[in-house]
């Protein structure tokens, strides 16, 4: 019985640490785009000219 129960558990936490990995992989993903999408922004403010200077 004991057996069944550390087998049951192992299982368990295994399905855990696959949802941990793939968290940590869609996490990581999102970081980048962020992190994309931040520097694409600062390239098109300094391409663009400000409001200010068209004056």
């Amino acid at each position: 019985m004991k057996i069944l129960a550390a087998a049951t558990l192992a299982l368990l936490l295994c399905g855990c640490a696959v949802v941990t990995v793939a968290d940590m992989a869609v996490g990581a993903a999102v970081g980048a785009v962020k992190l994309t999408g931040a520097a694409v922004g600062a390239v098109v403010d300094v391409v663009t000219p400000s409001k200010d200077e068209k004056k």
